[in-house]
């Protein structure tokens, strides 16, 4: 018999990187093993944290007997949960609301993420190298909900960076059950991380471009952290134009307040040229829809459809171009 999800687990399992840290000595990712402690929680202090905390350790001690991690994030038990069991688990990760990126199926469980992370997914797998057997890096992962279908996709390694300790929580709540799959989330900003790594087969930047005072700098970190040959999958806000065109909000874009250059995609492309990277291919455009960027009741804040102009909305509130997102694809040189 499985003890009450209410119960607190006797043991604290989360937050722990010793294990990884010696994974990676001796590997090329040596450099990674003392960026963070073997125990981080010490180290916290957040308003939240408490809260987060008891969601964590109220975690039901089940297996996940199925995992599915090719088509989804799909995690089922043997014996299948009840609703009152169901119910009960819902209630315990409602504790990690906000729930951004996702969906995930965990026993049953739907929880409904903000964006539709499967959708990107999706358009990106095509046009990429094929993970199987290579060691990849997630720059600004979220809770890691990318990292697990790469897992799935076959790659060896993944190592996820995202400093917001909310999401970091997440991905250990997914951990609990899926703890022998190689993808690791590190509480740490990718600026963090030991400069020139070149250790990486693929290195994922999405959602992170924009956010940066200097795209340059970003690109430069993204190919030192590339093996010679590596490849770069780079997703990033756009705006339609010709080469060399720049959006530079003067203040907000879509009510965030850290947008700095949207770019055209042949901007984009010659961006990559210019930090030393070779091939770079747009693979792909996308006008972001409120299908898959919207409230849900794991996400209850506002989100896309209060960021568009009700009158038009084909402009955000601030009156500039809706949000539009660009895929590229390039290697780093042998």
């Amino acid at each position: 018999m499985s003890h009450s999800i209410l119960q607190e687990n006797p043991s604290r399992w989360y937050l722990r990187y010793a294990a990884l840290r010696q994974s990676l000595l001796g590997t090329p990712l040596a450099a990674l093993a003392d960026t963070v402690p073997d125990d981080l929680l010490p180290t916290l202090n957040h308003g939240d944290l408490p809260r987060w905390r008891a969601a964590l350790d109220a975690l039901p001690d089940w297996q996940a007997a199925n995992v599915d991690l090719e088509h989804g994030v799909h995690l089922r038990r043997a014996t299948p949960p009840s609703e009152a069991e169901q119910a009960q688990l819902a209630q315990v990760l409602m504790g990690l609301h906000p729930w951004r990126k996702g969906p995930y199926d965990l026993f049953g469980v739907p929880i409904d993420t903000e964006w539709r992370s499967d959708w990107k997914w999706e358009r990106l797998l095509p046009h990429i190298t094929p993970l199987a057997g290579r060691t990849v890096l997630d720059v600004g992962c979220g809770n890691g909900y990318h990292c697990w279908r790469m897992a799935g996709a076959g790659a060896s390694q993944v190592i996820g960076v995202e400093p917001m300790l909310l999401f970091n929580l997440q991905y250990w709540a997914l951990r609990r059950y899926l703890p022998q799959w190689p993808v690791h989330l590190l509480p740490l900003t990718f600026e963090q991380l030991p400069p020139n790594l070149g250790a990486f087969d693929t290195v994922f930047s999405m959602g992170v471009l924009y956010h940066r005072r200097s795209p340059f700098e970003h690109l430069l970190g993204l190919r030192e952290a590339l093996r010679p040959g590596g490849e770069l999958v780079l997703e990033t806000l756009v705006v339609d134009g010709p080469r060399d065109h720049v959006l530079v909000p003067p203040g907000r874009y879509s009510r965030m307040p850290n947008v700095w250059f949207l770019p055209s995609p042949a901007t984009l492309e010659s961006w990559l040229l210019r930090a030393g990277f070779v091939a770079p291919r747009v693979v792909d455009v996308t006008v972001t829809s409120t299908e898959e960027q919207r409230p849900t009741d794991w996400m209850t804040w506002e989100s896309l459809p209060q960021d568009l102009d009700p009158a038009n909305p084909a402009l955000t509130v601030e009156g500039h171009p809706r949000p539009t997102r660009a895929i590229v694809v390039a290697r780093k040189p042998q």
